[in-house]
């Protein structure tokens, strides 16, 4: 009974605090003519509700797709309608066609921040808090800890409830974690469907489909593509067949419908990458303007191919290898492949590769704490555009404090604790000399962590030269990007040295 009590406590915390960030700004307030992803939330509203299905991904002259238009999967279309039912109660104003553009008032704001709370008590916080319960192999004390750590972490706060991101995270994040509950616990079927469902609430969930496509099929060849595997096969393809039929019934009616929807999930005209984010190619314009070298269609195909090769060895790894551990790591290592290297890639995504890490905390504490500080710190011209400086440090802090305290993280930064003796027992093989690799890490977190302090301070206080006006932006996103392919590296050496993958896996109970 005291676990429930601390349970409680602890997801009370993370609402209060959740609740504490969004009385701050938002992104866009009081900046017409756009405004921000608040408005384009609020337009959805109008949109969904004042036009026929027909019309929502379409432009016309009451819905002008430069202005905010519609660019997501059906489920968040719907679930904006939802919203715009319980608005048009409350206030009509709020969603009315074409005289609500840019509506902003305190009761609005109160409105649109309850529904992102309401988003996440249903569906992010019970699939964290359930994942977290029936993890067997740490004490019950850990468990909570790791709740509490998860539901503080930062960059997930400061964007759905300081930001305002123009999709409700925590809905397709929880799906994803539903997802991972479901097929880590042998409920094959149900843990399909919430991807699907996933996937159908905002497109870039297919950072994770690959993770999700190898483990099941990888339970397929174990049960035998002649017997129970083909059957398991068969009913994951009705599965996935049918809920995607489900939440695309009304856009099949047309050819032209589909097309649509689809040419507005993925709009290949916007280029490489869209402002400063912390992946390869910006980083990489630096010192090379490969948007204004290289043609449209040969980025598309680069992109493609360093994103398919960085991912391919995992990958292959998991379908040999099935087992529950292997699948949370190559999420992590996945989900960082198409951050680093994707086509069309935003700065809001590395989102997606924070939630699998979040769900490694317990087994890598240090580093899994480590990555989630750079994830938010990567974020910051984002944040600091939005006025939202006081709230990023303070939920850093409180972050950092909440898992060095639970996890004792400097404590764990042995080759084992790291997850690294496999490899470095294969190095020593050649270089006996090789122990000095915790050390190394260890002063990289010193480093790291200095220098996004540093950077953070000079943002804020000083004015960058006339001839270099993104200076800071672009040194954060730099640095952040140096940081994430050290990551990947690590990432997938745990993935190819872990032997036991496919022999011990420890499975969630």
């Amino acid at each position: 009974m005291e676990k429930w009590y601390l349970m409680t406590a602890v997801v009370l915390i993370g609402l209060t605090v959740r609740w504490t960030v969004s009385l701050n700004s938002y992104s866009g307030a009081g900046k017409p003519p756009m405004f921000g992803d608040y408005e384009a939330q609020r337009h959805w509203q109008e949109i969904t509700f004042n036009l026929p299905i027909k019309q929502w991904y379409f432009n016309s002259s009451d819905n002008n797709l430069q202005y905010w238009g519609l660019d997501y999967p059906p489920l968040t279309a719907y679930h904006s309608l939802l919203c715009a039912y319980v608005a048009e109660f409350i206030n009509p104003d709020w969603i009315a066609l074409h005289t609500s553009r840019g509506y902003e008032s305190q009761a609005h704001k109160l409105f649109m921040r309850t529904t992102v709370l309401i988003a996440d008590l249903l569906i992010y916080i019970p699939a964290v808090v359930l994942y977290c319960c029936c993890l067997k192999e740490i004490s019950i004390k850990k468990r909570i800890a790791k709740v509490l750590c998860i539901l503080l972490y930062p960059g997930l706060i400061l964007i759905d409830y300081g930001h305002f991101q123009n999709i409700y995270n925590s809905v397709s994040l929880g799906f994803a974690l539903w997802g991972v509950l479901g097929v880590c616990y042998d409920w094959d079927l149900l843990g399909s469907l919430a991807f699907c469902l996933a996937i159908n609430y905002k497109q870039m969930e297919l950072y994770h489909s690959l993770p999700f496509f190898c483990f099941l099929l990888g339970k397929c060849f174990k049960k035998g593509l002649k017997g129970k595997g083909f059957v398991l096969l068969i009913k994951l393809v009705c599965t996935v067949v049918a809920a995607f039929l489900l939440c695309w019934l009304p856009f099949f009616t047309e050819r032209e419908q589909t097309l649509q929807v689809l040419r507005r999930l993925f709009p290949v005209d916007r280029g490489l990458f869209e402002d400063k984010v912390a992946n390869v190619w910006c980083s990489f314009s630096v010192f090379l303007k490969i948007k204004d070298i290289l043609p449209h269609h040969i980025q598309i195909i680069i992109s493609f191919c360093f994103t398919f090769l960085s991912l391919l060895p995992a990958c292959i790894k998991l379908t040999l290898h099935p087992s529950p551990k292997g699948f949370k790591f190559t999420l992590v290592s996945c989900a960082l492949s198409f951050f680093l290297f994707s086509f069309q890639v935003h700065e809001k995504s590395i989102l997606l590769v924070s939630l699998p890490v979040c769900l490694v905390l317990s087994e890598i504490p240090f580093m899994s704490t480590w990555f989630l500080l750079v994830s938010t710190f990567s974020m910051l011209p984002l944040l600091l555009k939005d006025e939202l400086l006081m709230p990023s440090v303070v939920t850093m802090m409180a972050f950092f404090i909440a898992c060095a305290t639970s996890f004792s993280i400097f404590e764990k930064t042995s080759e084992e604790e790291l997850q690294l003796k496999s490899f470095s027992i294969s190095v020593r093989k050649y270089f006996p000399c090789f122990t000095f690799l915790p050390r190394i890490i260890l002063h990289l977190f010193l480093f790291s962590v200095i220098t996004m302090v540093l950077l953070t301070l000079m943002t804020v206080t000083l004015d960058p030269p006339q001839r270099l006006p993104d200076l800071f932006s672009v040194l954060v996103c730099f640095v952040s990007c140096l940081n994430f392919l050290f990551f990947w590296v690590y990432f997938n050496i745990i993935i190819m040295w872990d032997s036991k993958n496919g022999r011990n896996p420890k499975k969630i109970n």
